[in-house]
């Protein structure tokens, strides 16, 4: 994504990316967000409207969909058993449609607020057309473990956590992923947005600023989450590797490395 903010020197970002987690299990795949999907480039405007489309300035590119970076990796798309999202804004859950016969995981808070959409940013943000092949939803509820301070944290499977993170939205949440040379990484969707917020005094270009301020549906939640992954980042660094959805520079530092 190529926001027309970034045309402004120090507003924001000229590049955003989306990102996603392939993991390998003993059962099969597990895909953490989607990202865009094939129905959004082949029509954007429809599925994810106009000014959606214009402001964050989406490329679309069938190349750089999920399903077909599951092909590239080698893998067959039906081997993606399960799907699990931060939340079901177009941009994270565009792709569930690529992968009808997988199980998607989501905190029940999220989904029933898709489902409702009862505020105007509620409409704007969830287009139900992304989940209209009816997908077999698996709602996760409070209660659960502890994971590194975190409440509430229900196990998809061995290595992969769903954390509720609220704040961008009621049912947004974070997804602990187990590496295999030890520690984790943290899909902290969008929890935050650049990557020196995790950082103590932490700072944000304006304009992304703003946008998540527009963006979030409980901003008390939000800041007392992010001041959490900040504390996690500093207490646990070594241990958690944190990444945010769109952050191109954490993108290209994590690309860089083979684990």
């Amino acid at each position: 994504m190529c926001p027309s903010a970034g045309l402004v020197p120090g507003l924001a970002p000229s590049r955003l990316v989306a990102h996603c987690l392939l993991v390998e299990g003993p059962e099969g795949l597990t895909l953490v967000d989607t990202g865009f999907g094939t129905a959004d480039v082949a029509d954007p405007v429809g599925r994810l409207g106009r000014p959606f489309v214009m402001s964050v300035g989406a490329r679309m590119n069938l190349a750089l969909t999920a399903v077909a970076q599951v092909r590239a990796l080698g893998y067959d798309p039906s081997d993606v058993r399960d799907i699990v999202v931060t939340h079901l804004d177009g941009d994270h859950a565009g792709g569930l449609g690529d992968f009808p016969w997988a199980r998607v995981h989501v905190h029940a808070d999220e989904l029933a607020t898709a489902r409702t959409r009862p505020t105007l940013l509620d409409k704007t943000r969830y287009s139900a057309k992304q989940w209209a092949h009816d997908p077999t939803w698996v709602e996760h509820r409070p209660g659960g473990d502890r994971w590194f301070g975190f409440e509430s944290v229900q196990a998809v499977s061995e290595d992969v956590l769903l954390i509720p993170l609220r704040g961008h939205t009621f049912g947004h949440s974070a997804v602990a992923v187990r590496r295999p040379g030890g520690g984790w990484f943290l899909h902290a969707g969008d929890g935050y947005y650049f990557a020196d917020e995790k950082l103590t005094p932490p700072s944000c270009p304006p304009g992304l600023r703003a946008t998540q301020i527009l963006m979030e549906m409980d901003r008390r939640s939000r800041i007392t989450n992010q001041g959490r992954l900040r504390e996690l980042h500093a207490a646990h660094g070594d241990e958690v590797t944190i990444i945010c959805a769109h952050d191109a520079s954490e993108f290209d530092a994590l690309a860089a490395v083979t684990d």
